[in-house]
């Protein structure tokens, strides 16, 4: 099907056709969702002896009695946990709660309001402040600017990351862009793995961007692979120590999609000016994290070697999920002028793009069809798609038959709204 070279009475037949077959999906009333990325019941259940664990021994490797108050950065033991996922030095590692995505809104809150080196480092004093922001990308990073006033700017995503000639350029002329939204490997949602190259141009970037500029490297994906011989993604702690921009750049993963999605142990890597900044902070909020779970996760995952293998547990149930979702794209869409997608090899999703101004109708296709998609635009900052054609796959919870059924709807949904969207066109 090539839109584009079809004539006025093709794309009538076709839209009769595909409205025929969309009545008949109407009819079978699904219910399926692939909105989030989340775990499994099959991946939860992967670290289900976290419960019981401990069998009464809360005393970490250092005598450190994990039930009481303190260790305002955690565990050392969790802090290699947390060593072994981002691959950087224990000592780098500040160890929080279950969730990230807390320690990347704290770092910032810290930034803007109290500064990470001094009162003089707060970004609330100089003026607008804005964050670059790969696209397509997460959506809930963009919550985290919304909610502090931070004016994000959109950067476009290649095939090896962000458009790094773009990013440089904006950096040296606009000395308001304090930041960077980054998530290296398996870029949420395109699944791209930035190249060493990039790696090392955005550990650069301390050297020309404005004072107290932050990367935040939301490294959520760094250890799920799909594939045995998976793309390896560049140290950027050793780049921006050969850079000299170590401060440049902040660290975060977690162990959400590990083990137990809502109550993991997350993690923060940074230089030692940043976490001192960033501890002072904590130190007004807390009085310690939850250091019992801290140790269950270090008794559950005590080498890298057993994380590695528990992740392997992981992508034997996702990989024919994912499988679904491709070989559904490729046999509906391989020569066809109707959308685009990269072929993941790990992380969570899918990106699609359809044609220019049909992802919002092909969303709601699909939900008065059944099939629940992450709203059209939300890989953009303010929800705002400039051409509307991004869609995020998310295959991961329903069963491989549910991923089936719910592409033969998507499929079905792209191509009728494709459709219609091209005999508009010509009117």
């Amino acid at each position: 099907m090539q839109l584009d070279q079809a004539t006025p009475e093709q794309l009538r037949q076709w839209e009769s056709q595909l409205a025929a077959d969309y009545q008949a999906i109407l009819d079978k009333k699904l219910n399926l969702d692939l909105t989030r990325g989340k775990p499994s019941a099959e991946q939860l259940a992967l670290s289900d002896a976290l419960d019981g664990i401990l069998n009464g021994n809360y005393a970490a490797a250092d005598g450190t009695d994990t039930r009481n108050y303190g260790g305002l950065d955690g565990l050392p033991e969790a802090k290699q946990l947390g060593a072994n996922i981002m691959d950087v030095d224990p000592a780098n590692v500040l160890v929080g709660g279950n969730s990230s995505l807390t320690l990347m809104f704290q770092v910032m809150l810290t930034a803007y309001q109290f500064g990470l080196k001094d009162a003089a480092s707060a970004w609330k004093d100089e003026g607008e402040v804005k964050f670059l922001c790969p696209v397509p990308g997460y959506d809930r990073h963009y919550t985290v600017c919304e909610q502090l006033g931070i004016k994000m700017v959109n950067v476009p995503m290649t095939a090896n990351g962000p458009d790094m000639d773009t990013v440089e350029a904006l950096i040296k002329t606009d000395k308001s862009i304090k930041g960077m939204w980054c998530v290296p490997k398996y870029s949420n949602p395109t699944g791209v793995v930035y190249s060493d190259d990039t790696v090392e141009r955005i550990a650069k970037l301390g050297q020309i961007a404005s004072a107290n500029f932050r990367v935040f490297w939301d490294n959520a994906y760094s250890v799920h692979d799909l594939t045995p011989n998976a793309p390896q993604l560049a140290s950027i702690l050793a780049a921006t120590r050969r850079n000299g921009t170590e401060d440049s750049v902040i660290q975060f993963a977690s162990t959400s999609k590990i083990t137990h999605a809502g109550a993991g142990v997350a993690f923060v890597a940074a230089s030692s000016t940043n976490l001192a900044g960033f501890k002072k902070f904590l130190n007004t909020c807390t009085i310690g994290p939850d250091k019992v779970n801290q140790i269950r996760h270090t008794r559950f995952l005590p080498t890298k070697a057993a994380l590695m293998q528990h992740m392997q547990k992981h992508a034997a149930l996702l990989n024919p999920r994912f499988d679904a979702v491709l070989s559904a794209l490729s046999n509906a869409f391989d020569g066809t002028d109707l959308g685009a997608w990269e072929k993941p090899v790990g992380g969570y999703f899918v990106s699609f793009d359809t044609r220019k101004n049909c992802a919002k109708e092909t969303v709601r296709l699909a939900a008065e069809a059944g099939v629940k998609l992450t709203p059209a635009g939300a890989t953009y900052p303010y929800g705002k798609d400039p051409e509307d054609r991004n869609i995020r796959i998310a295959p991961s919870v329903p069963t491989v038959p549910e991923v089936v059924a719910a592409m033969q709807v998507f499929v079905t949904c792209v191509k009728l709204a494709s459709v219609r969207q091209k005999i508009a066109s010509l009117a």
